[in-house]
């Protein structure tokens, strides 16, 4: 299966650098060109990609909320 079209414009390239097994989720971390983008998702969906470190993966990013901390 491959995607062919998604709606999600805040799409991230990159590598799978390490994947944290837990028993129902699962820490995946992907170094893209702007950093390492860490997600927790299930662990049987890391099974059925089936995602394994040195992988190449796409980050893709949909959110309700940001947050905003004010930097000094």
């Amino acid at each position: 299966m491959s995607i062919t079209a998604v709606n999600t414009r805040n799409q991230l390239r990159g590598t799978v650098i390490h994947i944290r097994r837990g028993s129902v989720v699962s820490e995946v971390e992907i170094e893209t060109s702007s950093g390492i983008i860490s997600a927790v998702v299930s662990t049987s969906s890391v099974d059925r990609l089936p995602l394994r470190e040195g992988d190449t993966a796409l980050a893709l990013i949909k959110a309700t909320d940001v947050l905003v901390a004010r930097l000094d």
